[in-house]
């Protein structure tokens, strides 16, 4: 949690941390700032001191309404800067940062989070550890850094707004399903009340347009396999593809809140109108997979645990697993889950590995998403749910949407 972060430098022997980049689309910035509209910022946090966002003169407003302490970038006059530098923006920008950590008498070990085009951020940093060598810029990495562990665990508000982007993506859910189940079969497949065809690219636009009314976007896509795409775990689907009855389709939804806030993600496998024995007998076991895996799960546990239970059940049900084989491509062929938060990945991951140190943490937010695939079948299933590991230790759903496996078409 953000009330973390002061322990996690000392920790990490970090001095400040340093985000770049705009708020849209940037989890480590709006982890600080929110969903504030800054598309020219840079936030500068010392250890033990509040966090001072550097905003453009253009949006003092919309800064302001991060309730953080704000500086106008413009006290810098970067156009003179250009100039000293003889228009040469990576150097201009280094004096700019430059005089930023000057004035707030930043020093020692500085780690750099945020999104930038990574050569010009390259070589701007490498021009301030130049000119200033009391600093020296950390690249932590992804899954261990300070805001990584920070983001790992939620607080309440945080979890709410995760909640509520349940809602709207279960509501969108229930929408796709009264949509396909509205249509009328024609030769094994769904067609519309003049006969033609429904397509998944067509599914994926509405789901598209239900998102957006309901004041979220879908910056990641959608997964909507049909049969033999079903069996291969991130295959979108095909845009062209006709929708047909009997075969299994593997819907992933994984939405966030407008302008690159809190995820949700959520997977369901349909069958309309029947499903084959084969698609059944496979969707029972990831059923009781999903079902048991929960009772199991308790607070301040190793989640590379749950990833070994997994495969360990799946392979008693005759299923290849990647605990047996870490290669294959058919069975269980990936991990119990992942954090979600600001990214639709992100810490705790539960890979079955000696040098994984990730627990379920009261608080984490997380997925569990069993599936088998078999693409040579035509066979494809994945169950998923969101949950909360709360702080009295049990574990929460996040959005509630029924498990069926066959729609009626």
């Amino acid at each position: 949690m953000k009330s973390d972060i002061d322990r996690f430098m000392e920790e990490t022997g970090l001095d400040a941390l340093l985000v770049i980049g705009p708020a849209d689309h940037n989890p480590a910035m709006v982890y600080f700032t929110g969903l504030a509209h800054v598309s020219h910022a840079t936030l500068l946090k010392k250890r033990a001191q509040e966090p001072i966002l550097f905003y453009a003169p253009m949006e003092r407003e919309e800064a302001a309404r991060s309730g953080l302490r704000t500086k106008d970038q413009g006290d810098y006059d970067f156009l003179e800067l250009l100039k000293q530098a003889s228009g040469d923006r990576v150097q201009a920008n280094a004096m700019w940062y430059g005089r930023m950590v000057r004035e707030f008498e930043v020093r020692g070990r500085v780690g750099l989070y945020g999104r930038m085009e990574v050569g010009p951020a390259f070589a701007t940093f490498r021009k301030v550890e130049q000119a200033l060598p009391e600093i020296e810029f950390i690249g932590d990495s992804e899954d261990r850094s300070v805001l990584a562990r920070a983001r790992a665990t939620k607080d309440a508000n945080e979890v709410e707004r995760i909640r509520q982007m349940g809602q709207t993506t279960v509501a969108v859910a229930g929408e796709v399903a009264t949509f396909l189940t509205s249509h009328q079969v024609k030769d094994g497949l769904l067609v519309n009340r003049e006969g033609n065809p429904l397509t998944v690219g067509e599914v994926k636009r509405r789901i598209n347009l239900w998102l957006a009314m309901r004041g979220a976007e879908n910056p990641e896509g959608t997964i909507f396999a049909i049969g033999r795409d079903a069996g291969i775990p991130h295959s979108a689907g095909n845009d062209q593809d006709l929708i047909p009855i009997g075969k299994p389709i593997v819907f992933d939804l994984y939405p966030c809140e407008k302008g690159g806030g809190y995820f949700y993600d959520f997977t369901r496998t349909w069958c309309l109108g029947h499903a084959p024995d084969e698609v059944f007998s496979a969707y029972h076991d990831v059923l009781e997979v999903f079902e048991a895996i929960q009772t199991t799960m308790k607070p301040d546990t190793l989640c590379r645990e749950y990833q070994r239970w997994t495969c360990e059940r799946f392979e008693a049900k005759g299923h290849p697993t990647v605990k047996s084989d870490p290669k294959t491509q058919t069975g269980y062929v990936h991990t119990l889950g992942h954090g979600l938060g600001l990214a639709v990945h992100e810490s705790p991951f539960f890979p079955d590995l000696e040098a994984n140190p990730d627990r379920l943490l009261p608080g984490a937010v997380f997925t569990v998403e069993p599936g088998l695939y078999y693409p040579e079948r035509g066979l494809g299933v994945r169950i998923e749910d969101t949950m909360w590991m709360r702080p009295d230790g049990t574990v929460e759903t996040l959005a509630e949407f029924p498990k069926d496996l066959v729609l009626k078409a």
